[in-house]
């Protein structure tokens, strides 16, 4: 049986109480800091009889909820409703020189262990935030992202129904319906209250940080947000994701022309296509004459059909259908220890 020593700290606070406005350090790093560990954080609202959630960080390299957390926090201000605020990987962020990780090595993605079995450190850490989250029985959840590579805001979540959209419409006019089950927080509460996934932009852009606050502003303070105007604008909703890998054993790089340390270069600014159609034809990075297949791409069945998307063409890897390419990423680690990018195409 695990120790309790060697299980995932996770502190519980009141905002009145225990982190008042007057007491949080001005800058993000310190109030990391301050927090020291996973935590969860209630602030009282006009309306105590509902809650919110809003969880971010979960991904210790995507700071842009966690400044318009900070900043929320630091406001003082009352909400609508009772919110539920969860800071996932503090101490992940915290490594030197700070926001560089999306998980640590040897540990596992914070955002892909909300399915059972929920055991080991990180699965009953897991199983104490659903259940101190479902214990507040919310309207609804949002968690909030950043992209690695240049990109639009948008939605992402198993479902797209009615209120998925108008709770991502808060934040952008982009929704992806993604049902891949890759063990997400929002794929283990998405038959319990909506919840959806926000992507504010690429880390560390203040185009993204934006996004983060003005989004986060509205969601806290909008009284009824099914009839907000902005959370019934019209979205793209982009549906059918397959998932492109770089195949295990490929050594990757990025670059204007290929590495030639490389078995497959990827194009340093691949990420200018993320939702952009693209045509069958469009390269996607040169690779060394002894690699074949350098990508792999599943869909929801997790059948291998990069060789429906992809061909080789003198050295160099082309798509042979037309895709709309978004999560594109130029982050080496990320790509390898997540995806280069999914392929989506648009609804209706």
């Amino acid at each position: 049986m695990t120790q309790t020593t060697d299980l995932i700290p996770l502190q519980v606070l009141k905002a009145e109480t225990d982190l008042p406005a007057e007491k949080i350090p001005p800058k993000v790093g310190d109030f990391l800091q301050k927090l020291g560990v996973p935590t969860l954080v209630s602030v009282a609202g006009r309306d105590p009889s509902r809650t919110r959630v809003v969880t971010t960080l979960l991904h210790g390299n995507e700071p842009s909820g966690l400044h318009a957390v900070h900043g929320w926090l630091r406001s003082g201000e009352l909400p609508a409703v009772n919110v539920l605020f969860f800071i996932g990987a503090v101490r992940t962020a915290l490594v030197p020189p700070g926001f560089a990780h999306r998980f640590l090595p040897g540990r596992i993605d914070l955002n892909r262990c909300w399915r059972g079995p929920m055991t080991g450190r990180t699965g009953v850490f897991a199983a104490e935030v659903l259940r101190q989250i479902r214990a507040t029985r919310p309207e609804g959840l949002i968690d909030i992202h950043n992209n690695t590579g240049h990109s639009p805001a948008y939605g992402v979540g198993p479902a797209s129904g009615p209120e998925e959209l108008k709770l991502a419409a808060l934040f952008a006019d982009r929704f992806v319906r993604n049902d891949l089950a890759l063990g997400t927080l929002v794929e283990a509460t998405r038959d319990d209250f909506p919840s959806v996934t926000v992507e504010c932009g690429r880390a560390g852009d203040e185009v993204a940080n934006a996004n983060a606050r003005t989004g986060l502003e509205r969601y806290l303070t909008i009284d009824d947000i099914g009839t907000s105007p902005i959370a019934n604008r019209p979205m793209a909703v982009y549906v059918d994701p397959v998932r492109v890998e770089v195949r295990n054993g490929v050594e990757l790089a990025f670059g204007e022309s290929r590495v030639l340390e490389a078995d497959f270069t990827v194009a340093r600014d691949i990420d200018r296509h993320n939702f952009e159609l693209i045509d069958a034809g469009t390269p996607i990075g040169w690779i060394a004459p002894e690699i074949d297949r350098p990508l792999v791409a599943l869909g929801h069945t997790h059948e291998d059909l990069a060789d429906d998307y992809f061909a080789i063409r003198n050295g160099v890897v082309e798509t042979t259908q037309s895709l709309i390419p978004i999560m594109m990423t130029t982050n080496r680690r990320n790509a390898l220890d997540d995806c280069l990018f999914y392929a989506v195409r648009r609804e209706g």
